[in-house]
């Protein structure tokens, strides 16, 4: 059974980015209809779904990679956003954060060091914090 859907997917477009987005969205709208019981989002709902098959078993790679693409550029910002957000909170664990009060320059400390003076690169300018 499993060669069979290989050999059925074999120059199928697939799954990617956009389509995971989809059914995302899709899922958020199943779990708000099941209170609304709403026939236009029922509607909606089936759509997207007929939508994200279409996506997958399409073998038309350029249309969409090119529609993957699209999506990707249009929500840069926010996953560049998200991944910094990601990033700062992992860095708490060991680190704190400082800015330095006379250009706001953004400094790194390791954390556990007691109070040191912090000198900031940009400005050199020197002040006492507590790690």
């Amino acid at each position: 059974m499993r060669e069979k859907f290989y050999r059925f997917m074999q120059g199928r477009y697939g799954q990617d980015q956009f389509s995971r987005f989809l059914l995302i969205l899709d899922l958020i709208f199943l779990i708000a209809n099941i209170f609304l019981r709403s026939g236009i989002l029922s509607a909606v709902i089936l759509v997207v779904i007929i939508y994200i098959y279409f996506r997958m078993f399409s073998r038309n790679h350029a249309a969409r990679y090119a529609e993957n693409q699209r999506y990707l550029n249009a929500t840069a910002k926010f996953r560049y956003w998200f991944d910094q957000q990601k990033k700062l909170a992992n860095e708490r664990k060991y680190h704190r954060i400082y800015v330095c009060p006379k250009c706001k320059q953004k400094i790194r400390i390791p954390k556990g060091k007691g109070k040191i003076m912090v000198r900031c690169p940009r400005c050199h300018h020197e002040f006492q914090r507590r790690s």
